[in-house]
């Protein structure tokens, strides 16, 4: 899987996004992912509702059309738990956030064939954090285990889990992805439209909570 995604400049997926508490599923939303080195990501959401949450590399931003206000944070400070997959716009090495991967045995692959492995994540301060190293607030948040599971014919990413104490789990499915689509660098800046209010602090709940 690294080596897949490392020879991309770009990346481009259809995704699903899941939050789950002590079992049960509050919210389900869906988009489409784009990914660019270094360090930049594009998320627009489309289902329930248009919102879009972008990484220029430096600061986080996270606008809701509907509401006419984006929030923005600076990247080293961000915890949200996207964070996981920073790694396919960055380097491809999963022993940034990892410790150890073994496969996970007791977990069932979305699709026959598929391949589970449990990442135990690395733990670390939150006053190391760098915006080289987005990936290590990971461990200060509490993470108890990331699981990848991976398609074992094409080495692509299907599914990721991130899983929490007190029973939270964000999960994040894939399809169609595309390898170096012609994205342009555009799509990674943030322009605040006129009239839409900049809140300067950590993303909202809705987005990492399922509130």
């Amino acid at each position: 899987m690294e080596a897949r995604y490392r020879g991309a400049k770009t990346l481009k997926a259809s995704f699903l996004e899941r939050y789950v508490e002590n079992g049960a599923v509050l919210r389900t939303e869906a988009g489409t992912a784009y990914f660019r080195r270094p360090r930049k990501m594009r998320w627009e959401y489309d289902r329930p509702e248009k919102d879009l949450f972008l990484v220029d590399g430096k600061t986080a931003w996270f606008y809701v059309p509907a509401d006419r206000t984006v929030t923005r944070v600076p990247v080293k400070q961000s915890e949200d738990l996207r964070t996981p997959l920073a790694l396919l716009a960055g380097d491809m090495k999963i022993s940034r956030i990892c410790a150890r991967v073994e496969l996970a045995e007791g977990e069932k692959p979305l699709l026959e064939g598929d391949v589970v492995l449990r990442c135990r994540v690395r733990g670390e301060k939150k006053d190391v954090v760098s915006p080289d190293r987005v990936d290590s607030v990971l461990g200060a948040g509490g993470t108890d285990a990331i699981f990848f599971e991976i398609s074992r014919d094409t080495a692509e990413l299907a599914r990721l889990v991130v899983r929490q104490a007190g029973g939270i789990q964000v999960e994040f499915r894939f399809e169609n992805w595309r390898f170096d689509p012609p994205i342009p660098e555009s799509m990674f800046h943030f322009e605040p439209p006129p009239g839409v209010a900049i809140v300067n602090g950590e993303l909202p709940d809705a987005k990492t909570q399922g509130n």
